[in-house]
């Protein structure tokens, strides 16, 4: 209603205004307005037209105070350099330091254990592991220092070269045996398990790998003519295989030994004093050292 009363005033302005000018061409038509109205008409026109212009402050900032703000994307400057330090910090998130080697390793490069907390590259666990299993440790332990956390066989399987991976196998299996029931061939280093009586002793013994005797109580090949006893009482350069062969033939032939430097001798013929080649003397029938008044044994 405010608009058409200010169209309206407009309206008889501009009629008051054409009707003044064109009364001063045409003397038949007069139209006279005083001073007095034409000064209250100016008043009242800006009156309205104060009060329409207010009005329409008001209605603008409420509106513009209900609706959402515009949110203006700006575009993408082109070639733009990137921020200092983003590079840095997305690079180091896709790398890790080992513990052992102190490199830096591509995240999938690092072995986890789940045990633990510490982080080491494949390669150091891998040798870690494989270095154990060499010395015979069959638990191997996180490398990390005073800690205690167990690497699983399944979790470094990966990790290690197949025949490092029998081996551990190998040797979490003889763990479960008990020592007492083990015993290894000394050629092929098969472990071969007792299963008799508890306390009996096993001798002499085939391996069913390689199938050569051996003494299973001496741990060494097999010790013909020589029991156990004798064989311990030997010293090292007395226990080859030839030095055997000679011993039992040297009972087969009851030849006799010298008591001072263990050479065998063989009587063919004569009394039984022999006198060695180191110059000891001693009797052939008794195998004691020769004296004057020594007699009365017999040899066939």
């Amino acid at each position: 209603m405010a608009k058409e009363l200010a169209s309206d005033l407009v309206y008889v302005d501009d009629v008051y205004f054409f009707l003044v000018s064109d009364g001063e061409q045409e003397n038949d038509v007069t139209f006279t307005v005083s001073d007095e109205q034409y000064a209250e008409e100016l008043q009242f026109q800006e009156v309205l037209m104060g009060s329409l212009i207010t009005s329409q402050m008001a209605n603008k900032e409420a509106s513009s105070s209900s609706s959402s703000p515009e949110i203006q994307a700006t575009p993408p400057t082109p070639n733009a350099e990137p921020v200092e330090g983003t590079e840095e910090a997305g690079e180091s998130s896709q790398y890790c330091i080992c513990e052992i080697c102190d490199e830096k390793r591509r995240s999938d490069e690092m072995f986890r254990n789940e045990s633990c907390v510490h982080s080491f590259c494949s390669d150091c666990i891998g040798k870690h592991v494989a270095t154990k299993i060499q010395e015979g440790i069959t638990v191997v332990y996180c490398p990390g220092l005073d800690c205690k956390a167990v690497l699983e066989h399944d979790a470094c399987g990966p990790l290690l070269p197949k025949d490092v991976l029998e081996r551990w196998e190998v040797a979490q299996c003889e763990a479960l045996i008990p020592a007492s029931q083990k015993f290894y061939c000394p050629f092929c280093s098969a472990m071969l398990v007792n299963d008799g009586d508890e306390g009996e002793v096993i001798r002499q013994s085939e391996c069913p790998f390689c199938h050569r005797l051996f003494c299973a109580h001496c741990n060494v090949p097999w010790h013909p003519g020589v029991d156990c006893e004798e064989f311990q009482r030997l010293d090292e350069n007395e226990r080859g295989r030839n030095d055997l062969l000679v011993r039992e033939l040297a009972r087969d032939r009851k030849w006799m030994k010298c008591p001072n430097c263990n050479y065998i001798v063989e009587r063919t013929e004569g009394c039984l004093h022999i006198i060695c080649r180191c110059g000891f003397q001693f009797c052939y029938g008794c195998g004691i050292q020769w004296t004057d008044d020594h007699g009365g044994c017999r040899r066939d």
